[in-house]
């Protein structure tokens, strides 16, 4: 891999330009790390008005597949990364026949499908120390029959396409479990072991061409009706040795892939009777991460930033936390009153607050359940953010800081 630098120009006088597949808010954040350094920026995604695309020197406005836009993605980018993990893999294995892709159409495709995806943390435990919950595969009626008793109560997952808590059913027992495959059209999913869950946290890690690693302390998340609602990132939001064995099975998951680019892996944390808990690995995703979005303004080097220098072949810096940060997620929902009349956000109380960092992503249309930003809390200490975070999830009516204590 040949490094691209950022500012230079071709012999045809086309500058170092980077592109994205993908237009969501991860696109946009992307872009604007990209465009900080120098790059010009393509944007390839059938929406319009996509967030990303709005911010960009060039949208292309195709579908992901589209073999007209991928040729002129790979004419206008020097290299090409992606936004979110249902991105066609073929469509990221045409552009790596001429242009240098990160990360790669093999390790997307394991990030789309959960039982793809179970079976490399089963490969790979004996490396990086944690596994997956017990699980089953159910894509036929025969393999439903012969799910074990043991692995119930359980959680069936769709294997594809499944994200903040879409296609995904609790299930109790048999009936329920035949009831609920049934609901979700009969297509292959993973039928997952209930674990008695104490907390959830992930770790984010870049990997360059070279096999050079760095990445952030992991964070401590919670969760409301499946969607992130809060992470907490500063010192001590978990046990030590919690966060070595974290970061630890995340570098070398990322290593057993030969991974590059940025990598989220989501951990469940267990109660096995340990005063700390035991660590499951839940779920990867093969971009930055919603949980991540903290580094925006607590560290000095951000996830978008190292996602720009690992595809661009650039050094790795270790990133330094310089500030505590509580991150608050931002649905449709605080558009609408409690009548469900929309409604502006009271964002002069909101940013009259010390410390708050308001990021919105440019989407027009509000709805329930729709990330539409991201508020971040930063202090010169814990206790101060959150007070501050607590004042702020009052006036907007956010849930999910109770549990933080």
């Amino acid at each position: 891999m040949k490094t691209i630098f950022p500012g230079t120009v071709s012999a045809s006088g086309q500058p170092a330009t980077l592109g994205v597949m993908g237009g969501g808010q991860l696109g946009r954040m992307f872009v604007h790390a990209a465009q900080r350094l120098g790059y010009f920026t393509a944007v390839l995604d059938p929406d319009p008005q996509s967030p990303a695309g709005r911010v960009s020197h060039h949208h292309i406005a195709t579908g992901y597949s589209d073999p007209h836009g991928l040729t002129q993605l790979a004419a206008l980018c020097d290299a090409v990364t992606t936004e979110f993990e249902n991105v066609p893999a073929d469509a990221l294995r045409a552009l790596a026949a001429s242009r240098p892709v990160a990360p790669g159409a093999a390790a997307v495709a394991i990030a789309q499908n959960r039982i793809e995806e179970k079976a490399h943390f089963t490969a790979s435990a004996g490396v990086a120390g944690v596994t997956c919950a017990p699980y089953a595969v159910i894509a036929s009626a025969e393999q439903l029959k012969a799910v074990d008793a043991d692995l119930l109560p359980g959680i069936l997952k769709t294997a594809r396409m499944g994200y903040d808590g879409k296609g995904q059913v609790r299930v109790a027992n048999m009936a329920e479990l035949a009831v609920a495959w049934a609901g979700l059209k009969g297509v292959p999913c993973v039928l997952e072991k209930l674990l008695p869950l104490k907390a959830e946290c992930s770790v984010i890690v870049a990997r360059g061409w070279d096999g050079a690693i760095t990445g952030f302390a992991p964070q401590y998340n919670v969760h409301v009706d499946g969607i992130l609602a809060v992470t907490a990132a500063y010192e001590e939001n978990m046990p030590p040795a919690l966060v070595l064995r974290a970061r630890t099975a995340t570098e070398s998951i990322a290593q057993h892939m030969g991974y590059v680019g940025v990598l989220c892996v989501e951990f469940f944390v267990i109660d096995d009777g340990s005063s700390d808990g035991a660590l499951v690995v839940n779920e990867m995703a093969p971009r930055p991460h919603n949980s991540g979005h903290y580094t925006l303004d607590a560290c000095d080097v951000s996830q978008f930033d190292l996602q720009v220098h690992a595809m661009a072949g650039l050094p790795l810096p270790q990133p330094r936390q310089h500030s505590p940060a509580i991150m608050l997620n931002l649905l449709g929902d605080v558009w609408f009153d409690a009548a469900g009349q929309p409604r502006t956000p009271d964002w002069q109380a909101v940013l009259a607050l010390t410390g708050t960092h308001l990021h919105l992503y440019g989407k027009h249309e509000a709805r329930a359940g729709r990330k539409m930003g991201h508020l971040t809390i930063t202090g010169a200490d814990i206790t101060g953010v959150k007070a501050i975070a607590r004042q702020a999830a009052q006036r907007l009516g956010l849930p999910g800081l109770d549990a933080l204590g």
